[in-house]
Protein backbone atom coordinates (compact mmCIF):
# COMPACT_ATOMS: atom_id res chain seq x y z
CA UNK A 1 0.00 0.00 0.00
CA UNK A 2 1.06 3.20 -0.92
CA UNK A 3 1.94 5.93 1.67
CA UNK A 4 -0.15 8.79 2.29
CA UNK A 5 1.95 12.12 2.41
CA UNK A 6 1.33 15.64 2.13
CA UNK A 7 1.32 16.69 -1.35
CA UNK A 8 3.43 18.92 -3.61
CA UNK A 9 0.97 20.40 -5.60
CA UNK A 10 -0.73 23.53 -3.44
CA UNK A 11 2.35 25.02 -3.94
CA UNK A 12 3.85 24.62 -7.25
CA UNK A 13 3.84 28.63 -7.99
CA UNK A 14 6.09 29.23 -4.44
CA UNK A 15 9.70 28.68 -5.53
CA UNK A 16 12.28 29.78 -2.95
CA UNK A 17 15.24 31.76 -3.08
CA UNK A 18 18.21 31.16 -0.95
CA UNK A 19 17.07 32.56 2.49
CA UNK A 20 20.04 35.08 3.17
CA UNK A 21 20.47 36.53 -0.39
CA UNK A 22 16.45 36.81 -0.37
CA UNK A 23 16.84 38.88 3.41
CA UNK A 24 19.38 40.50 2.48
CA UNK A 25 17.67 42.03 -0.74
CA UNK A 26 14.17 42.15 0.69
CA UNK A 27 15.24 44.31 3.90
CA UNK A 28 18.00 46.50 1.80
CA UNK A 29 14.42 47.55 -0.37
CA UNK A 30 13.21 48.55 2.76
CA UNK A 31 15.00 52.03 3.24
CA UNK A 32 12.97 53.03 6.68
CA UNK A 33 13.74 49.40 8.81
CA UNK A 34 15.16 51.23 11.57
CA UNK A 35 18.14 49.22 13.24
CA UNK A 36 17.93 48.16 16.84
CA UNK A 37 20.01 46.47 19.31
CA UNK A 38 20.06 42.47 19.49
CA UNK A 39 18.81 42.49 23.39
CA UNK A 40 15.03 44.33 23.90
CA UNK A 41 15.25 46.03 27.41
CA UNK A 42 11.37 45.55 27.77
CA UNK A 43 10.31 42.50 27.56
CA UNK A 44 6.45 42.95 28.43
CA UNK A 45 6.32 45.45 26.15
CA UNK A 46 8.20 43.74 23.33
CA UNK A 47 5.24 40.83 23.75
CA UNK A 48 2.49 42.78 24.55
CA UNK A 49 3.18 44.82 21.08
CA UNK A 50 3.46 41.21 19.42
CA UNK A 51 -0.23 39.98 20.20
CA UNK A 52 1.57 37.95 22.76
CA UNK A 53 0.43 38.96 26.06
CA UNK A 54 -2.55 37.42 27.11
CA UNK A 55 -2.63 38.15 31.13
CA UNK A 56 0.20 38.73 33.65
CA UNK A 57 -0.15 38.99 37.54
CA UNK A 58 0.53 42.40 39.17
CA UNK A 59 0.94 44.24 36.47
CA UNK A 60 2.70 47.38 38.11
CA UNK A 61 4.74 45.31 40.24
CA UNK A 62 5.54 42.80 37.14
CA UNK A 63 7.25 46.03 35.52
CA UNK A 64 9.38 47.22 38.00
CA UNK A 65 10.39 43.53 39.01
CA UNK A 66 12.12 42.83 35.49
CA UNK A 67 13.87 46.95 35.97
CA UNK A 68 17.62 46.79 35.29
CA UNK A 69 17.92 43.06 36.93
CA UNK A 70 18.26 39.72 35.64
CA UNK A 71 15.45 37.75 36.65
CA UNK A 72 14.85 33.98 36.21
CA UNK A 73 11.86 32.48 34.19
CA UNK A 74 10.58 29.21 33.30
CA UNK A 75 7.77 27.40 31.42
CA UNK A 76 6.68 23.81 31.39
CA UNK A 77 6.55 21.28 28.58
CA UNK A 78 4.86 17.76 29.50
CA UNK A 79 6.00 14.87 27.53
CA UNK A 80 2.45 13.60 25.89
CA UNK A 81 3.89 12.78 22.71
CA UNK A 82 7.65 11.90 21.31
CA UNK A 83 8.16 15.37 20.55
CA UNK A 84 7.53 19.09 21.08
CA UNK A 85 4.98 20.81 17.83
CA UNK A 86 4.73 24.39 16.22
CA UNK A 87 1.84 25.16 18.80
CA UNK A 88 5.18 24.71 21.47
CA UNK A 89 7.13 27.34 19.22
CA UNK A 90 5.36 30.73 20.78
CA UNK A 91 6.69 29.99 25.01
CA UNK A 92 9.43 28.48 23.61
CA UNK A 93 10.72 31.88 21.82
CA UNK A 94 9.48 33.76 24.83
CA UNK A 95 12.05 31.86 27.27
CA UNK A 96 14.55 33.30 23.94
CA UNK A 97 12.95 36.88 24.41
CA UNK A 98 13.33 37.15 28.46
CA UNK A 99 16.77 35.65 27.65
CA UNK A 100 17.94 38.42 24.74
CA UNK A 101 16.74 40.54 27.09
CA UNK A 102 19.20 39.62 29.70
CA UNK A 103 17.18 37.18 32.07
CA UNK A 104 17.97 33.30 32.65
CA UNK A 105 15.57 31.17 31.57
CA UNK A 106 14.46 27.76 32.50
CA UNK A 107 12.87 25.03 30.48
CA UNK A 108 11.24 22.15 32.42
CA UNK A 109 10.38 18.96 31.16
CA UNK A 110 7.06 17.09 33.31
CA UNK A 111 8.35 14.32 33.88
CA UNK A 112 6.24 14.33 36.42
CA UNK A 113 3.31 16.24 35.31
CA UNK A 114 3.19 14.11 32.08
CA UNK A 115 2.28 10.73 33.71
CA UNK A 116 -0.87 12.62 35.47
CA UNK A 117 -2.05 14.88 32.87
CA UNK A 118 -2.93 18.69 32.39
CA UNK A 119 -7.00 18.89 32.26
CA UNK A 120 -6.57 22.36 30.58
CA UNK A 121 -8.06 22.82 27.51
CA UNK A 122 -9.83 19.62 27.66
CA UNK A 123 -13.41 18.43 27.24
CA UNK A 124 -12.16 14.16 28.45
CA UNK A 125 -9.49 13.23 31.07
CA UNK A 126 -6.47 12.28 29.45
CA UNK A 127 -5.06 8.63 28.59
CA UNK A 128 -2.54 7.61 30.87
CA UNK A 129 0.75 6.53 28.95
CA UNK A 130 3.42 3.93 30.65
CA UNK A 131 5.48 5.68 32.92
CA UNK A 132 8.33 4.03 30.89
CA UNK A 133 7.28 5.67 27.62
CA UNK A 134 6.86 9.22 29.36
CA UNK A 135 10.26 9.05 30.75
CA UNK A 136 11.75 8.32 27.35
CA UNK A 137 9.52 11.01 25.76
CA UNK A 138 10.63 13.73 28.72
CA UNK A 139 14.50 12.98 27.41
CA UNK A 140 13.25 13.83 23.43
CA UNK A 141 11.76 16.84 24.89
CA UNK A 142 15.07 17.79 26.86
CA UNK A 143 17.51 17.69 23.78
CA UNK A 144 14.74 19.76 21.70
CA UNK A 145 15.39 22.77 23.54
CA UNK A 146 18.80 23.58 22.37
CA UNK A 147 17.97 25.82 19.43
CA UNK A 148 15.77 28.26 21.42
CA UNK A 149 17.87 29.24 24.69
CA UNK A 150 21.40 29.28 24.76
CA UNK A 151 22.95 27.56 27.49
CA UNK A 152 26.32 29.73 27.39
CA UNK A 153 26.82 33.00 29.22
CA UNK A 154 26.01 34.84 32.36
CA UNK A 155 22.21 34.02 32.02
CA UNK A 156 22.75 30.82 30.59
CA UNK A 157 19.85 28.40 30.18
CA UNK A 158 18.70 25.37 32.37
CA UNK A 159 16.77 22.33 31.91
CA UNK A 160 15.31 20.70 34.58
CA UNK A 161 12.78 17.99 34.93
CA UNK A 162 10.19 17.98 37.64
CA UNK A 163 10.61 13.50 38.12
CA UNK A 164 13.90 14.76 40.06
CA UNK A 165 11.89 15.74 42.95
CA UNK A 166 8.23 15.11 42.94
CA UNK A 167 9.23 11.30 42.90
CA UNK A 168 11.05 11.73 45.51
CA UNK A 169 8.00 13.53 47.42
CA UNK A 170 5.87 11.40 49.75
CA UNK A 171 2.28 11.42 49.67
CA UNK A 172 1.83 12.42 53.28
CA UNK A 173 4.75 15.03 52.61
CA UNK A 174 3.17 16.69 49.33
CA UNK A 175 -0.79 16.71 51.11
CA UNK A 176 0.87 18.60 54.58
CA UNK A 177 3.20 20.73 51.75
CA UNK A 178 1.27 21.60 49.45
CA UNK A 179 -2.52 20.23 49.99
CA UNK A 180 -3.11 22.19 52.93
CA UNK A 181 -3.17 25.42 50.85
CA UNK A 182 -5.20 24.68 48.74
CA UNK A 183 -8.73 25.22 49.11
CA UNK A 184 -11.60 22.14 46.99
CA UNK A 185 -13.48 25.68 46.93
CA UNK A 186 -11.86 27.70 45.02
CA UNK A 187 -9.99 25.01 42.74
CA UNK A 188 -13.76 23.75 41.43
CA UNK A 189 -14.02 27.33 40.20
CA UNK A 190 -10.90 27.09 37.58
CA UNK A 191 -11.54 26.73 34.52
CA UNK A 192 -10.28 23.81 33.52
CA UNK A 193 -11.90 21.87 36.51
CA UNK A 194 -15.30 23.94 36.29
CA UNK A 195 -16.18 23.32 32.34
CA UNK A 196 -15.21 19.48 33.26
CA UNK A 197 -17.86 19.27 36.07
CA UNK A 198 -20.39 20.94 34.33
CA UNK A 199 -20.19 18.40 31.17
CA UNK A 200 -22.62 16.05 31.46
CA UNK A 201 -21.41 12.41 31.52
CA UNK A 202 -18.26 14.00 32.02
CA UNK A 203 -16.61 14.78 35.30
CA UNK A 204 -12.81 14.63 36.15
CA UNK A 205 -10.65 12.24 37.97
CA UNK A 206 -8.89 13.39 41.54
CA UNK A 207 -5.62 12.72 39.37
CA UNK A 208 -5.95 15.17 37.03
CA UNK A 209 -7.54 17.38 39.23
CA UNK A 210 -3.99 17.29 41.50
CA UNK A 211 -2.68 18.79 38.44
CA UNK A 212 -2.61 22.46 39.05
CA UNK A 213 -0.96 21.25 42.80
CA UNK A 214 1.88 19.31 41.40
CA UNK A 215 2.61 22.14 38.64
CA UNK A 216 2.24 24.23 41.96
CA UNK A 217 5.35 22.85 43.77
CA UNK A 218 7.15 23.04 40.50
CA UNK A 219 7.26 26.70 41.12
CA UNK A 220 7.85 26.35 44.92
CA UNK A 221 11.05 24.30 43.91
CA UNK A 222 12.31 26.45 41.51
CA UNK A 223 11.57 29.57 43.53
CA UNK A 224 13.76 27.79 46.31
CA UNK A 225 16.40 26.23 44.37
CA UNK A 226 17.00 29.08 41.61
CA UNK A 227 15.45 31.66 42.93
CA UNK A 228 12.80 31.72 40.13
CA UNK A 229 10.50 34.40 40.06
CA UNK A 230 8.53 34.46 36.78
CA UNK A 231 6.37 31.64 35.19
CA UNK A 232 5.31 31.98 31.24
CA UNK A 233 2.79 29.31 29.82
CA UNK A 234 -0.44 29.20 27.55
CA UNK A 235 -3.44 31.07 28.22
CA UNK A 236 -4.93 27.88 29.28
CA UNK A 237 -2.08 27.79 31.96
CA UNK A 238 -3.85 30.56 33.99
CA UNK A 239 -4.66 28.99 37.30
CA UNK A 240 -2.06 26.67 37.51
CA UNK A 241 0.19 29.36 37.27
CA UNK A 242 -1.76 30.90 39.79
CA UNK A 243 -1.44 28.54 42.10
CA UNK A 244 2.13 28.43 42.16
CA UNK A 245 2.05 32.19 43.21
CA UNK A 246 -0.24 31.08 46.05
CA UNK A 247 1.72 28.74 47.58
CA UNK A 248 4.74 30.78 47.47
CA UNK A 249 3.26 33.46 49.10
CA UNK A 250 1.63 31.27 51.40
CA UNK A 251 5.12 29.10 52.28
CA UNK A 252 7.77 31.10 51.68
CA UNK A 253 6.04 34.94 51.83
CA UNK A 254 7.98 35.28 48.30
CA UNK A 255 6.79 37.67 45.09
CA UNK A 256 6.14 35.77 42.12
CA UNK A 257 4.81 36.35 38.59
CA UNK A 258 3.05 35.03 35.80
CA UNK A 259 1.93 35.76 32.42
CA UNK A 260 0.03 33.93 29.68
CA UNK A 261 0.62 33.61 25.73
CA UNK A 262 -1.81 32.97 23.64
CA UNK A 263 -2.51 29.75 22.10
CA UNK A 264 -2.22 30.64 18.21
CA UNK A 265 -5.22 30.01 15.80
CA UNK A 266 -4.99 30.06 12.21
CA UNK A 267 -7.19 32.98 10.76
CA UNK A 268 -9.37 30.51 8.84
CA UNK A 269 -10.45 28.69 12.44
CA UNK A 270 -8.84 25.87 12.02
CA UNK A 271 -6.48 24.57 14.30
CA UNK A 272 -2.94 26.15 14.35
CA UNK A 273 0.26 23.23 13.69
CA UNK A 274 -2.36 20.59 11.92
CA UNK A 275 -1.85 19.65 8.39
CA UNK A 276 -3.04 16.95 6.29
CA UNK A 277 -0.52 14.52 7.42
CA UNK A 278 -1.55 15.44 11.02
CA UNK A 279 0.79 17.38 13.49
CA UNK A 280 3.99 18.91 12.78
CA UNK A 281 6.27 18.24 14.76
CA UNK A 282 9.80 19.66 15.76
CA UNK A 283 12.03 16.28 15.39
CA UNK A 284 13.06 16.13 12.34
CA UNK A 285 12.32 12.24 12.25
CA UNK A 286 8.52 13.09 12.48
CA UNK A 287 8.04 16.25 10.18
CA UNK A 288 11.07 16.25 7.79
CA UNK A 289 12.71 20.08 7.14
CA UNK A 290 10.88 20.36 3.56
CA UNK A 291 7.32 19.64 5.29
CA UNK A 292 7.59 21.48 7.88
CA UNK A 293 9.29 24.57 5.44
CA UNK A 294 6.37 24.12 3.35
CA UNK A 295 4.03 23.85 6.49
CA UNK A 296 4.86 28.04 6.55
CA UNK A 297 4.99 28.35 3.00
CA UNK A 298 1.15 27.78 2.67
CA UNK A 299 0.16 29.80 5.84
CA UNK A 300 -2.91 32.44 4.56
CA UNK A 301 -2.28 35.96 3.15
CA UNK A 302 -3.94 37.02 6.49
CA UNK A 303 -1.52 35.07 9.23
CA UNK A 304 1.70 36.20 7.68
CA UNK A 305 1.93 39.65 9.62
CA UNK A 306 1.15 38.07 13.32
CA UNK A 307 3.06 34.89 12.94
CA UNK A 308 6.01 37.02 11.77
CA UNK A 309 5.41 38.72 15.29
CA UNK A 310 5.14 35.45 16.78
CA UNK A 311 7.81 33.21 15.08
CA UNK A 312 10.85 35.42 14.34
CA UNK A 313 12.88 37.86 17.10
CA UNK A 314 13.02 40.69 14.41
CA UNK A 315 11.83 43.50 15.80
CA UNK A 316 8.57 45.10 14.89
CA UNK A 317 9.62 47.47 12.73
CA UNK A 318 11.15 45.05 10.24
CA UNK A 319 8.24 43.04 10.23
CA UNK A 320 5.87 46.12 9.96
CA UNK A 321 7.97 47.21 6.55
CA UNK A 322 7.97 43.15 5.47
CA UNK A 323 4.33 42.02 6.35
CA UNK A 324 3.78 45.87 4.42
CA UNK A 325 5.47 44.72 0.99
CA UNK A 326 3.41 41.62 1.01
CA UNK A 327 0.53 43.04 1.41
CA UNK A 328 0.67 45.23 -1.14
CA UNK A 329 1.84 42.12 -3.35
CA UNK A 330 0.66 38.88 -1.88
CA UNK A 331 0.49 37.18 -4.78
CA UNK A 332 4.73 37.27 -4.93
CA UNK A 333 4.25 35.68 -1.41
CA UNK A 334 7.39 37.19 -0.11
CA UNK A 335 6.09 37.60 3.21
CA UNK A 336 5.56 33.43 3.31
CA UNK A 337 8.91 32.77 1.94
CA UNK A 338 10.66 35.13 4.42
CA UNK A 339 8.82 33.29 7.46
CA UNK A 340 9.13 29.82 6.26
CA UNK A 341 12.96 30.20 5.89
CA UNK A 342 13.25 32.65 9.31
CA UNK A 343 11.54 29.63 11.43
CA UNK A 344 12.99 26.52 9.47
CA UNK A 345 16.43 28.21 10.25
CA UNK A 346 15.44 28.40 13.91
CA UNK A 347 14.42 24.80 14.05
CA UNK A 348 16.51 22.44 11.72
CA UNK A 349 19.30 25.19 11.53
CA UNK A 350 21.02 26.11 8.58
CA UNK A 351 21.41 22.44 6.80
CA UNK A 352 18.29 21.41 7.56
CA UNK A 353 16.78 25.09 5.67
CA UNK A 354 19.04 24.61 2.55
CA UNK A 355 17.66 21.02 2.55
CA UNK A 356 14.23 21.96 2.36
CA UNK A 357 14.98 24.97 -0.34
CA UNK A 358 16.78 22.22 -2.39
CA UNK A 359 13.90 20.22 -2.12
CA UNK A 360 11.20 22.86 -3.03
CA UNK A 361 13.36 24.20 -6.44
CA UNK A 362 13.64 20.54 -7.47
CA UNK A 363 10.49 19.58 -7.23
CA UNK A 364 8.75 22.81 -8.66
CA UNK A 365 11.70 23.67 -10.88
CA UNK A 366 12.35 20.05 -12.30
CA UNK A 367 15.65 20.02 -11.57
CA UNK A 368 16.45 17.08 -9.05
CA UNK A 369 20.03 16.36 -10.06
CA UNK A 370 21.16 18.60 -7.06
CA UNK A 371 19.14 16.14 -4.34
CA UNK A 372 21.53 14.13 -2.27
CA UNK A 373 20.27 11.03 -0.26
CA UNK A 374 19.23 13.14 2.98
CA UNK A 375 16.87 14.88 0.67
CA UNK A 376 15.50 11.40 -1.29
CA UNK A 377 14.85 10.81 2.40
CA UNK A 378 12.66 13.35 3.41
CA UNK A 379 10.46 12.96 0.52
CA UNK A 380 10.20 9.45 1.82
CA UNK A 381 9.38 10.68 5.18
CA UNK A 382 6.62 12.92 4.33
CA UNK A 383 7.31 14.84 1.03
CA UNK A 384 5.45 12.63 -1.28
CA UNK A 385 3.40 9.84 -1.51
CA UNK A 386 5.75 6.75 -1.51
CA UNK A 387 5.76 3.05 -1.86
CA UNK A 388 8.12 0.20 -1.14
CA UNK A 389 9.44 -2.21 -4.47
CA UNK A 390 11.62 -5.03 -4.68
CA UNK A 391 14.51 -5.81 -7.28
CA UNK A 392 12.40 -6.08 -10.72
CA UNK A 393 9.09 -4.90 -9.77
CA UNK A 394 7.70 -3.73 -13.05
CA UNK A 395 7.75 -0.09 -13.17
CA UNK A 396 3.78 -0.78 -13.88
CA UNK A 397 3.30 -2.03 -10.79
CA UNK A 398 5.07 0.52 -8.90
CA UNK A 399 2.26 2.68 -10.57
CA UNK A 400 -0.70 1.40 -9.94
CA UNK A 401 1.30 0.99 -6.00
CA UNK A 402 1.13 4.07 -5.33
CA UNK A 403 -2.57 4.92 -6.51
CA UNK A 404 -1.21 6.79 -10.00
CA UNK A 405 -3.80 4.72 -12.12
CA UNK A 406 -6.08 2.38 -11.34
CA UNK A 407 -4.80 -0.55 -12.93
CA UNK A 408 -1.65 -2.22 -15.33
CA UNK A 409 -3.47 -0.75 -18.55
CA UNK A 410 -3.84 2.36 -17.50
CA UNK A 411 -0.12 2.58 -16.55
CA UNK A 412 0.82 1.45 -19.69
CA UNK A 413 -0.91 3.88 -21.65
CA UNK A 414 0.66 6.20 -19.27
CA UNK A 415 3.93 5.02 -19.98
CA UNK A 416 3.20 4.69 -23.85
CA UNK A 417 2.02 8.68 -23.71
CA UNK A 418 5.09 9.69 -22.32
CA UNK A 419 3.57 11.00 -19.06
CA UNK A 420 6.18 9.00 -16.76
CA UNK A 421 9.67 10.49 -15.64
CA UNK A 422 12.09 8.30 -14.02
CA UNK A 423 15.06 9.69 -12.23
CA UNK A 424 14.96 12.81 -14.64
CA UNK A 425 14.62 9.84 -17.79
CA UNK A 426 11.63 9.75 -19.94
CA UNK A 427 10.47 6.17 -19.71
CA UNK A 428 8.94 5.28 -23.17
CA UNK A 429 9.61 0.84 -22.72
CA UNK A 430 6.40 -0.24 -20.50
CA UNK A 431 7.90 -3.21 -19.93
CA UNK A 432 10.86 -1.13 -17.53
CA UNK A 433 11.87 -2.84 -14.76
CA UNK A 434 13.05 -1.12 -11.26
CA UNK A 435 16.60 -2.27 -10.27
CA UNK A 436 18.95 -1.04 -7.74
CA UNK A 437 21.51 -0.47 -10.13
CA UNK A 438 19.31 2.49 -11.87
CA UNK A 439 18.25 4.15 -8.55
CA UNK A 440 19.41 6.88 -6.90
CA UNK A 441 22.00 6.22 -4.27
CA UNK A 442 21.04 2.77 -4.78
CA UNK A 443 17.29 2.87 -3.12
CA UNK A 444 15.27 5.89 -4.70
CA UNK A 445 13.66 6.14 -7.99
CA UNK A 446 11.75 9.31 -8.24
CA UNK A 447 8.87 9.66 -10.52
CA UNK A 448 7.21 12.16 -12.21
CA UNK A 449 3.77 11.79 -13.56
CA UNK A 450 3.01 15.11 -16.18
CA UNK A 451 4.63 18.35 -15.08
CA UNK A 452 3.36 18.84 -11.21
CA UNK A 453 2.58 15.14 -9.32
CA UNK A 454 5.81 13.49 -8.26
CA UNK A 455 6.01 9.89 -5.81
CA UNK A 456 8.87 8.14 -5.02
CA UNK A 457 9.34 3.80 -5.03
CA UNK A 458 12.01 3.27 -2.53
CA UNK A 459 13.69 -0.01 -2.96
CA UNK A 460 13.34 -2.78 0.08
CA UNK A 461 16.67 -4.67 1.10
CA UNK A 462 16.18 -8.34 -0.03
CA UNK A 463 19.10 -9.51 0.97
CA UNK A 464 17.91 -10.62 4.60
CA UNK A 465 16.12 -13.18 2.77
Amino acid sequence: MAKAHLTVCAVRLYIPVNALVYRNNLLRNVSFIRKRPLLMPDTLKDLDVRGLLVQRSHEQEFDEHLVGVSRTVYCGFDPTAPSLHVGNLVPLMALGRFQRSGHKPIVLVGGATGLIGDPSGRDDERQLNPAEVVHEWANRLQEQTNRFVSFEGSNAALVVNNYDWASSTSLIQFLRDVGKHFSVNSLIQREAIKSRLGREGGGISYTEFSYALVQALDFLQLYRDFNCTIQVGGQDQWGNIVSGIDLIRRVEGGSTYGLTLPLVERSDGKKFGKSTGGAIWLDPNLTSPYAFYQFWLNVDDSDVRPFLNYFTYDDVDTINAIADAHEAEPSRRDGQRYLASQITELVHGVSGLRSAERITNALFGGDTDSLNAVDLAQLELDGVTSTQVHENDSLLYGLVALGLVPSKGRARQLVQQGGITLNGRKVNDVDELLVRSNALFGKYHLLRRGKKSWALLVHVDDSSK
